[in-house]
């Protein structure tokens, strides 16, 4: 994970940025580094994860043309642990402890749903930073993927409760690459635990734009965030 400081005065707020790339790559730019100037310059402490793949969660198997869910999801694994080192050093990163948040892309979107509602951590204990909360204080899904599964339903492997987070969920309907069932089914199972939860629809934008598209009005979800974090206390 690499660390970058708030420019300015720091918020004392933080976030996790998971990058999207199918647990085959990631697009560490696009998704990462792009991302957290942009957190940066509005006071937030942004971790960029570098989670595990190739195959490291629910991806799509060329051999097969199926999707794969392996044994050992070591990017959730990843995931899990960031969130707890980062917690674990708030004092050390000058950040609030119970203001620290996750964003993800794409696949990183799948990453955010799982560790707003995986409570218990999926590997064996290695030593005392363990014992803190990977549970993130707030959550962002930009164009989310892996939730809709085949015919239409939300994936089985994610329970949803009021535990959840309060969230923020965006996407487009002309997403050619994860279909917006993704964030219309996630936002209907957090409604009904009665998370709050904030949800953008935009009619173009396709996939992967992150702060790039400059044509469309999907490119303002950077100052809906930011109102939102302020609505929800984190800013």
């Amino acid at each position: 994970m690499t660390v970058y400081a708030p420019k300015g005065q720091s918020t004392g707020a933080a976030v996790v940025v998971f990058p999207g790339g199918g647990f085959k790559v990631l697009a560490m730019d696009l998704e990462g580094t792009e991302i957290c100037d942009w957190l940066t310059s509005r006071g937030i402490t942004c971790v960029l994860l570098k989670y595990r793949v190739p195959n490291g969660n629910h991806y799509w198997d060329e051999k097969c043309h199926c999707h794969v869910t392996p044994k050992v999801p070591r990017a959730l694994q990843d995931a899990q642990r960031t969130i707890k080192l980062v917690r674990s050093r708030a004092e050390e990163l000058h950040i609030n402890p119970g203001k620290i948040g996750v964003i993800g892309f794409s696949a990183g979107g799948y990453l955010v749903a799982q560790t707003s509602n995986i409570l218990a951590p999926i590997y064996k204990p290695v030593d005392e930073i363990d014992k803190v909360s990977s549970h993130p204080d707030f959550a962002i899904a930009l164009y989310p993927g892996h939730l809709c599964r085949a015919g239409g339903k939300f994936d089985s492997g994610i329970r949803v409760t009021g535990q959840a987070p309060p969230t923020f969920l965006l996407q487009a309907w002309d997403d050619p690459v994860d279909p917006i069932c993704n964030s219309t089914l996630y936002a209907q199972k957090l409604d009904q635990a009665g998370v709050s939860t904030e949800v953008h629809l935009f009619a173009k934008g396709g996939h992967a734009f992150g702060l790039r598209d400059k044509d469309h009005p999907v490119s303002s979800w950077p100052s809906l965030v930011e109102n939102w974090l302020k609505d929800i206390g984190i800013l």
